[in-house]
This record gives C-alpha cells, structure tokens and sequence, in this order.
C-alpha cells in the first residue's frame, strides 16, 4: 500500500490547508473526503511535519497552557523550539500574527 502511495499521490497530499485545516470551532479538523482515502495516515503525516506543521504544533501548545497542563516556563521553552525550527524570514511575521490575534480578542 505505501508504493502506491509514492507513485501516484493524490494532489492535495501532505497540504496542511487542505487536509488538516482549521474547522468553525477553531480546531483542525480532517474533510470527509481526506477520512476516506487510503493515503490519509501518510498524508496527515507529512502535513504536520516539517515546516508547514509548525502552526499544529503551536496551537496545540497554547491550548494545553489554556487548559493548565503547561506551564509557564515549560510553554515558554516549547514556544522558543518552535520558533528555532521557523525559516528566519517568517520569525517576524508569526509575532506580529500572534500580536494581532491578542488584540483581536
């Protein structure tokens, strides 16, 4: 099964927007098209890994320190790991998003 992955992948595979994106309550959430495909393990995979899974990683990080099961220094030192793995162009970027987000609420 994981050969025929690699020969003929769907188009979408491994695009996190379009296979893990953000639902109506604010949680990533699969399309029922991605549950039924054979590659959608794999797909998920690649999607949340790398460069383009950093923003699962970080919304997953703010939850669990919402939800109490961070701490302060724990997420802290998370959030500066993260950050460390982003291209250096987009650093500035993700901290005025995150500043914006803020002063949205």
């Amino acid at each position: 099964m994981a050969d025929d992955i690699r020969k003929t992948p769907p188009e979408c595979f491994g695009r996190l927007e379009q296979v893990f994106p953000v639902g109506p309550g604010g949680l990533r959430q699969s399309p029922a098209g991605c549950v039924r495909c054979e590659a959608k393990t794999e797909c998920l995979r690649r999607a949340v890994s790398g460069e383009q899974g950093l923003p699962v990683h970080a919304e997953r990080l703010e939850r669990a320190y919402r939800a109490g099961s961070v701490g302060f220094l724990e997420r802290w030192a998370r959030q500066k790991s993260i950050a460390g793995q982003e291209p250096q162009g987009s650093r500035w970027a993700g901290i005025w998003g995150r500043l914006r987000r803020i002063g949205a609420k």
